[in-house]
């Protein structure tokens, strides 16, 4: 009998350790929890670290950005002057003198002797126009061609671009020395 009630002892005794290790610790369950509300947000010290990187991140890209797109304004001011001066030129091949409006060389959309760059958006940048010197005795006409900026292009470091007929290219009013690097 002795034997019998040990083998029943261990027996219940594995029985209860399996019911043991199946039911939840209450030691195990607080940590269980305690973990799922440290996963449930953010503290306010992470969502204030990222705030101050998206505002470093934004302070450096935006200045970046706005460069980028001065730079890409230009761009077209230089490409309307180069046109400007090509159209000119072959103005004079044919005609032996330089017609000192825009659209005698084609252009439409010209208000009052300028033409706007780019002249298909709703805002301008550059006000294109030309300037033709009359000749001399027998020396021809000559003609200087300017990109002055307009509306937030003003705030732009090279300022207003010439073009000459002997394909001399400036920039003037420029606040980055003497603009070398803007043509």
């Amino acid at each position: 009998m002795h034997t019998i009630s040990v083998t029943q002892q261990v027996t219940t005794g594995k029985a209860e350790a399996m019911q043991h290790a199946t039911r939840m610790h209450p030691l195990r369950s607080g940590r269980r929890e305690l973990a799922r509300q440290s996963l449930a947000g953010f503290t306010l010290i992470e969502l204030m670290i990222v705030v101050a990187i998206t505002a470093i991140l934004a302070a450096i890209a935006i200045p970046a950005y706005q460069k980028q797109i001065m730079q890409s304004r230009r761009t077209s001011a230089k490409t309307a002057l180069l046109d400007v001066a090509s159209r000119e030129e072959k103005y004079f091949a044919t005609s032996n003198y330089y017609p000192a409006t825009l659209s005698s060389v084609g252009y439409a959309n010209v208000t009052a002797g300028v033409m706007q760059v780019p002249n298909n958006t709703n805002e301008d940048y550059y006000s294109v126009g030309i300037v033709v010197t009359a000749a001399a005795g027998t020396t021809p006409a000559s003609f200087i061609a300017t990109a002055i900026p307009a509306g937030t292009q003003k705030n732009d470091s090279c300022g207003t671009y010439t073009i000459t007929d002997l394909g001399v290219q400036s920039a003037s009013g420029t606040t980055s020395g003497n603009g070398s690097g803007c043509w």
